[in-house]
């Protein structure tokens, strides 16, 4: 079992429909609205400099130059 970081609910990752992944970590989700709040403030973050997200720490991605 998995705890939704936003809600804190435990979720079944095996049947939860919900999940994203950061950083190379899968975050799963009790339902779409959990999902998106984190997602949302995920970037968020992102274009401000990062930040903490739901006990997640978000830094800036740093884009190559071209």
């Amino acid at each position: 079992m998995a705890k939704d970081p936003v809600c804190k609910m435990e979720v079944d990752e095996k049947q939860s429909k919900f999940s994203t992944t950061y950083k190379n970590k899968t975050y799963y989700f009790c339902s779409d609205s959990c999902k998106k709040r984190f997602d949302t403030t995920v970037n968020n973050l992102k274009s401000t400099g990062g930040g903490i997200c739901y006990g997640v720490r978000v830094e800036e991605e740093k884009r190559a130059k071209e």
